[in-house]
């Protein structure tokens, strides 16, 4: 997820997180192997790891709720109207978007209290953002485990279009879009649908083993690099 692109705020928490992390798996280890048997310093570290969970948690309901609002629509359009798609955050602690801070918190302590005893046996941390998982599912259907390939082309293809919006949105600036090999998986609407979105406004790299199947206008615009083995052989 692009949160980090129009929340800055958002890398710095989750930089945070994942050190406190490290150091809160690495005692647990200790802990697991009876080489340290004092659990206040856990317990300081839940308290630290905790207090940027909720941050981060925070910001990724808030992204995936405007997230959603984009890519519903996009991919209704790709799709001629035929799926409807529908993302879900799926945290690793019973919570909701509905929650306001100060109840994520005490969910929180309560969820790492009750596992602690689990987490000493299996000597890692058991929850948290670092374990959570984001959903997708087309016409009420898991589209990772049981779309069609074109049904999870155009799911991977109305997020990237979702987040470009969305980044445009916060900071009125587009972001540098990179595409590897994406157009040759797509069929010629999804080609065009593409294309058309990203023309004139977008600085895109696309990358391509041959740009014979693809025909559009913005073709006629585009710099073509020739490469191989890294280097440059021409340029159209």
């Amino acid at each position: 997820m692009e949160i980090g692109q129009i929340k800055p705020i958002y890398i710095y928490h989750l930089g945070q997180y994942v050190k406190i992390l490290k150091q809160r798996n690495h005692l647990l280890k200790q802990l697991q192997k009876r080489k340290n048997d004092d659990r206040t310093m856990l317990r300081v570290l839940t308290d630290q790891l905790i207090d940027h969970a909720v941050i981060i948690l925070e910001k990724r309901f808030l992204f995936m709720k405007r997230l959603h609002g984009w890519a519903k629509d996009i991919h209704k359009s790709i799709s001629r109207g035929l799926e409807d798609l529908h993302l879900q955050y799926a945290p690793t602690i019973d919570v909701t978007e509905n929650e306001k801070k100060d109840q994520l918190l005490t969910i929180l302590q309560d969820s790492f209290k009750t596992i602690e005893n689990k987490e000493v046996e299996r000597g890692t941390t058991l929850i948290g953002p670092h374990r959570d998982d984001l959903l997708f599912f087309v016409n009420e259907k898991n589209v990772q485990t049981y779309g069609s390939q074109g049904q999870q082309r155009t799911t991977a293809l109305s997020l990237k279009l979702a987040e470009i919006e969305l980044i445009y949105q916060e900071i009125n600036d587009y972001p540098i879009l990179l595409l590897d090999d994406v157009l040759s998986e797509l069929d010629d609407f999804r080609q065009s649908h593409l294309l058309d979105t990203i023309e004139g406004k977008v600085q895109t790299f696309v990358s391509t083993t041959s740009v014979d199947g693809i025909h559009h206008k913005t073709l006629e615009k585009a710099e073509i690099f020739r490469i191989n083995n890294g280097k440059i052989l021409d340029k159209k």
